[in-house]
């Protein structure tokens, strides 16, 4: 707001200052067509006054860049103050969706766990995801947040106090192509739990399109403060 004011006062001030060199041409115009108010001066008198003119102009015409620069230093100002905000708006933006505050959409893989898999199992999955570079995760309808775990006994299951039916979907936002390379590459979860625990089934499918909920847990720190 003190910067658009500012502005504004400048070009007022600009226009002023342009007004007045207007006025001293006009004036200095019609001198010399009717002469007849300098006709009793001398020559010195008429060279000093002149002089005084050109002086007058040169300190106006020096008034007048120098407004002119600070307009274009508080317009560049404002350009940059808005660039900062949208800046700042987007950084907001990711980290609300890394924190799981806000709902997410885009392509990635999704994880359908049949069988008697225990929370271990699942847990190994979540982070199996993760370290493949997942953005967002959430198991059913639940956002997958940090703390969030599995627990309870196989074919049991529950997160962040949701109970989980024996079949149940983990959903994940990121590259599809490397969270499924990473899940079902040889020596990954999918071959170690086929080997581990033969009655769970894992199936890997790459998605388009996902939409994973916003997280309904509170996140605000119950002894930490920020640190500024």
């Amino acid at each position: 707001m003190k910067a658009g004011m500012r502005s504004r006062r400048a070009q007022w001030t600009i226009a002023a200052v342009a007004l007045v060199l207007g006025f001293l041409a006009i004036v200095q115009l019609r001198a010399q067509a009717g002469g007849v108010g300098f006709a009793g001066m001398s020559a010195q008198d008429l060279t000093t006054l002149v002089a005084n003119l050109n002086q007058r102009n040169t300190q106006l015409s020096s008034e007048v860049a120098t407004l002119s620069g600070q307009v274009r230093m508080l317009q560049d100002a404002r350009a940059r103050g808005v660039s900062v905000a949208g800046d700042l708006r987007n950084d907001l933006g990711r980290t609300r969706l890394w924190a799981g505050l806000d709902a997410v959409t885009g392509r990635g893989v999704t994880v359908d766990c049949d069988g008697p898999i225990t929370a271990d199992e699942a847990n190994d999955l979540l982070n199996e995801l993760r370290v493949a570079g997942a953005e967002a995760l959430a198991v059913g309808s639940v956002r997958v947040v940090t703390g969030t775990v599995f627990a309870g006994p196989p074919g049991r299951l529950s997160v962040e106090n949701f109970p989980l039916p024996a079949a149940f979907r983990v959903s994940a936002v990121g590259n599809s192509l490397n969270l499924t390379a990473a899940l079902t590459r040889v020596g990954g979860i999918v071959s170690g739990l086929q080997v581990t625990n033969p009655d769970v089934r894992l199936v890997v499918t790459p998605a388009d399109s996902l939409v994973l909920p916003a997280t309904a847990r509170s996140l605000i720190p119950a002894d930490g403060r920020p640190r500024l």
